[in-house]
C-alpha cells in the first residue's frame, strides 16, 4: 500500500479523519474490506492524529534510547588499539583489544566484552567474516537397511598387562551392535578373517563387510587381493572399502574405539591375551 495512492488508500484516508474527528465508522467491515487488522487501524488513526502526514508508512522500532550501547569514544578506542597493534605486528584480536582497553584509565569500568569487542570490529569492516561452514542439515548419512545388511571392521591398539596387543572390532552397520572383538598380536589379514569368523558363528554373515584400506583388510589399492577378502567372497560376503585418508566411511566402528579409548583406562590381563 506504501509508496502509490489507491481507491483503498483514499477511503481509509477518509475514515481515519472521520474517525479522528469523533464521527463514527464500522471499523470491522472497513479492516475486512482492506485486508488489514483492527490493531493496524488504531495505529494508523493514532498516526494521523499526531502528525497527519505518512501515517501508513512502517516507521523504525529502534528505541529511543540505550542505555547498554557502547559509547562512541570507546568504539574509538577499539579500532585505534586495533591499528596499533596491527602495525605493530603484535596480536590485535578482540581478546588483547579488551586487555588494552582495561588497561586505559579513561575507560575504566567501561571496557565491553570480547563478543562486543569483535562485533565491533564487524561492523566497522575491520573483521571479514569467515565463511560459513556447511551446515549439518547437508551431511549425508548413511546406514544398512537391515541388521547383517553390512558389517564394519577396524583394529586398534590396547595395552594389556603384557604389553601393546591389537583388538579387531566387528560392528553391524544397522544396529552398531558390537558382534566380535578379538585380541591379537598384530592385525593381519588371518587375524581379521578369524575374528570375522568367530563374529559369524554367532550372529550370521552378513551380505557385506566394510573396512578402510589397512593392507590386513584389503589389497586391492595395491593390486592384490588379501585373504580376508579372498575368504569373503568365498562365503559370498561381499568386501568394500573407503576412500584412502577418509575414517569417517567406517564412522560407527571408529566411533564405538574412539569411546572405548575415552574410558578410564585400565591395564588387565584375560588367558587369552597372555597366551601372545
Amino acid at each position: 500500500m506504501a509508496g502509490k495512492v489507491t481507491p483503498m488508500k483514499v477511503k481509509l484516508q477518509a475514515a481515519i479523519s472521520t474517525y479522528a474527528a469523533g464521527g463514527e465508522v464500522n471499523v470491522a467491515a472497513l479492516c475486512r474490506e482492506a485486508g488489514v487488522s483492527r490493531k493496524t487501524f488504531y495505529k494508523w488513526a493514532g498516526r494521523f492524529v499526531d502528525d497527519g502526514s505518512d501515517w501508513w508508512k512502517e516507521q523504525s522500532r529502534r528505541p529511543l534510547r540505550s542505555p547498554q550501547q557502547t559509547a562512541v569514544d570507546v568504539e574509538d578506542a577499539i579500532v585505534r588499539f586495533r591499528k596499533e597493534l596491527g602495525d605493530e605486528g603484535l596480536d590485535h584480536g578482540a581478546t588483547t583489544i579488551q586487555w588494552k582497553l582495561g588497561q586505559d584509565p579513561e575507560l575504566h569500568g567501561r571496557v565491553p566484552s570480547v563478543a562486543t569487542v569483535h562485533r565491533i570490529l564487524r561492523r566497522r569492516g575491520l573483521v571479514v567474516p569467515a565463511p560459513r561452514k556447511r551446515p549439518k542439515s547437508s551431511w549425508r548419512r548413511f546406514e544398512a537397511a537391515a541388521p547383517n545388511g553390512r558389517w564394519q571392521i577396524d583394529a586398534m591398539d590396547w595395552v594389556v598387562g603384557t604389553g601393546t596387543v591389537q583388538v579387531l572390532n566387528v560392528l553391524d552397520d544397522h544396529s552398531r551392535l558390537l558382534v566380535g572383538s578379538t585380541a591379537c598380536r598384530t592385525a593381519t589379514s588371518e587375524a581379521a578373517w578369524a575374528a570375522f569368523a568367530a563374529a559369524a558363528t554367532i550372529w550370521g554373515l552378513p551380505a557385506g563387510v566394510l573396512s578402510d584400506n589397512g593392507l590386513c583388510f584389503s589389497g586391492k589399492l595395491r593390486g592384490f587381493e588379501v585373504l580376508f577378502e579372498k575368504n569373503l567372497r568365498d562365503v559370498g560376503v561381499r568386501p568394500s572399502t573407503g576412500r584412502p585418508y577418509h575414517p569417517q566411511t567406517t564412522g560407527k566402528v571408529e566411533r564405538f574405539q574412539q569411546t572405548l579409548k575415552r574410558t578410564e583406562p585400565r591395564v588387565w590381563t584375560c588367558r587369552r591375551c597372555r597366551d601372545l
